[in-house]
């Protein structure tokens, strides 16, 4: 059985704007998320690129990234991702490349291949350029140069970025980019926060083809996992019923911002769309302390995950510091002194 003291925890932010609030109230509540993310010892916390929706606040990722390593001091901060067919390679090595200069050692690139957006934006994006599937494994390697030692001759050098060696990961919901990670000998993170389906069968792909490379001796895998946690399982069920609005407003095309919680919500929909947000939610794991590490734990032992990033979509910014809080006490070594540490503080 894998053990979760065993497993680093981290998270996933797409900085939402919450009905009432403000962007600015989503980049101040992300920051202090984040800061209460390092103090709890999360190793990393990532920022997602999505364009045009209401609801999320992180579409100049890289701009986030830096006000949130600013404002932290030890956590490793990155992209969770990229999307890289909405970039030239360049543009994203000299970004991420001041962000490593400015941040040494703290800055992570994870590149997905989405475009994160509706169709019309992603034209907006790119402009004219027409993806082919060759497009994204060429830009990753196109990356890595950039990212890498210049060498004697080359004529395209990014600067910042050349030698800051930027950690690449890739990102996806599917089996491409877990067999180019494998390929390639980089780390991998499965977005089975949204996209569950393929999860078990996209890490078997990454690790049964796994090379070693000089940047990864062996397979190393994020599994993000939705998780809300409160004290008891009827609360979480509660406060669980603002993503399950949004997951359903995501399913039906009408995206808007982070709905409040509301009693009931589930029992009010029809079987067909409460089997829908199910499925979205496959691997999310809700409910009290017991639950929440019953949960992880059968996450853990289908996966194997090295790691797990959490994503935590709460209407009330306190209470989604507390549900993280108690993520990390279910993953402690001693869960019981670990829980009760954790509630006597939130309650002094």
């Amino acid at each position: 059985m894998t053990t979760l003291s065993d497993i680093r925890l981290s998270m996933l932010d797409l900085v939402a704007v919450r009905e009432g609030g403000t962007v600015a109230d989503a980049l101040a509540i992300a920051l202090r998320t984040a800061q209460h993310a390092e103090s709890l010892g999360f190793t990393r916390y990532w920022l997602a690129e999505h364009h045009n929706m209401s609801g999320i606040a992180s579409s100049a990722t890289a701009v986030l990234i830096g006000h949130i390593a600013g404002g932290t001091r030890t956590m490793r901060v990155g992209s969770g991702g990229v999307m890289l067919p909405n970039h030239a390679p360049l543009v994203v090595a000299e970004a991420f490349g001041t962000l490593a200069e400015l941040y040494p050692g703290r800055i992570d690139l994870g590149l997905g291949r989405a475009p994160g957006t509706d169709p019309h934006t992603m034209r907006a994006l790119r402009r004219d350029r027409v993806e082919t599937e060759a497009d994204f494994p060429r830009d990753v390697a196109e990356l890595q140069r950039l990212l890498g030692p210049a060498t004697p001759g080359q004529r395209l050098i990014a600067n910042p970025g050349a030698g800051t060696n930027v950690p690449i990961w890739l990102l996806g919901s599917s089996l491409f980019s877990a067999q180019l990670a494998a390929e390639r000998g980089l780390p991998y993170a499965f977005a089975s926060h949204f996209a569950p389906r393929l999860l078990l069968q996209a890490l078997d792909v990454y690790r049964t083809h796994f090379k070693p490379s000089a940047t990864l001796a062996k397979p190393y895998a994020i599994v993000g996992v939705p998780l809300i946690a409160a004290e008891t399982d009827e609360e979480a069920e509660f406060l669980a019923s603002s993503t399950y609005q949004r997951v359903l407003s995501i399913l039906t095309g009408k995206r808007g911002q982070l709905p409040p919680p509301v009693q009931g919500f589930m029992q009010s929909l029809h079987a067909q769309e409460r089997a829908a947000i199910a499925d979205f939610l496959a691997v999310a794991v809700i409910g009290g302390p017991k639950t929440v590490r019953e949960g992880l734990q059968q996450v853990a032992d289908a996966t194997e995950a090295d790691e797990f990033m959490i994503v935590s979509d709460l209407f009330d910014a306190d209470l989604r510091l507390r549900s993280m809080s108690l993520a990390a006490a279910a993953m402690a070594p001693d869960t019981a002194a670990a829980e009760a540490s954790t509630l006597n503080a939130m309650t002094q």
